[in-house]
């Protein structure tokens, strides 16, 4: 395999990005990649906000994986800045290369770099592939979460 690249995203890539977006069970019910309109204002708010690094990994001129890092500053844990990795999707024809295991390293590295001091992450319930990824990247299942559809 070719050499990868990260980088950040553009306008370029959100074909792409969509698409893996919605190729898994729980993607295929909430995204629609035939119409971008959405997705175009999303992203055009997401390069506006310098706190948000959506990037892309390349190889061979094509994206193969994708994430969204947000650096959220805050005062808890004594003022510290924390990062949330969103939106992790690796494309069919990667899984299980190592890929997912590079891409989640560079966004842990990139934390470090931004002066974060706590990465974490948010996986539906039913993804109990992705939770023994992310227990074996040294991540740990510490708190309950919940959300309110609006």
């Amino acid at each position: 395999m070719g050499d990868l690249v990260i980088r950040r995203a553009t306008a370029e890539d959100l074909p792409a990005i969509v698409g893996m977006l919605a190729d898994d069970p729980v993607g295929a019910q909430r995204e629609s990649p035939d119409d971008l309109t959405p997705y175009v204002a999303a992203f055009e708010r997401i390069v506006a906000d310098p706190n948000q690094h959506l990037v892309v990994a390349v190889r061979e001129n094509q994206v193969v994986g994708t994430l969204q890092l947000t650096l959220v500053p805050g005062l808890s844990r004594q003022g510290a800045t924390r990062s949330i990795i969103e939106s992790v999707r690796i494309h069919a024809d990667e899984r299980g290369s190592g890929l997912g295991t590079q891409f989640i390293e560079w966004a842990v590295d990139e934390s470090r770099r931004q002066g974060c001091q706590l990465v974490q992450l948010t996986s539906d319930a039913s993804r109990t592939d992705a939770h023994r990824f992310y227990t074996r990247l040294g991540f740990e299942a510490s708190h309950v979460g919940f959300k309110l559809q609006l």
